[in-house]
């Protein structure tokens, strides 16, 4: 089984949340494990996308307490580690789609080059070593195709 991180900004634009929700059904259908940070904005659509889906939805949370997890969220770790979350989600996914995002997203994305895993980028940001794809269906298609 493939496992997916999707990583992304709390605060993005409509067509975001919109690739993230196409992003999560994709990866779902294909049989893979979704893992992302667990809260609102690209996490939680990605994880309501994988729901639609039929998938299984992990979120590795920086609050101590599992009530934060979104509502898509099927198994929350409640890691209590604020943004050092963002390790465990790079080092635990097999490859990684990053959707808009901010400064978290830029780290999760540095840690997963870091840690030798493909990162797939829908308008994130722009880093060497990303792999850019244009629509949530090329994302997925490039993500199962970089997993070893």
């Amino acid at each position: 089984m493939v496992i997916v991180g999707v990583i992304g900004g709390r605060d993005v634009s409509p067509w975001h949340l919109g690739e993230a929700e196409k992003v999560g059904r994709l990866v779902a259908l294909k049989g893979g494990l979704l893992i992302c940070g667990g809260l609102e904005g690209v996490m939680e659509a990605v994880c309501k996308g994988a729901k639609k889906g039929g998938g299984l939805t992990v979120g590795v949370l920086p609050q101590g307490d599992k009530k934060h997890a979104n509502r898509y969220v099927d198994i929350p770790i409640a890691t209590g580690m604020g943004a050092a979350r963002n390790a465990i989600i790079a080092q635990t996914a097999d490859v990684l789609i990053a959707i808009g995002g901010s400064y978290g997203t830029l780290s999760e994305i540095a840690y997963a080059l870091q840690f030798n895993k493909p990162v797939i980028g829908l308008k994130t940001w722009d880093v060497e070593g990303v792999i850019v794809a244009e629509t949530a269906a090329e994302a997925v298609e490039k993500a199962f195709s970089y997993h070893k």
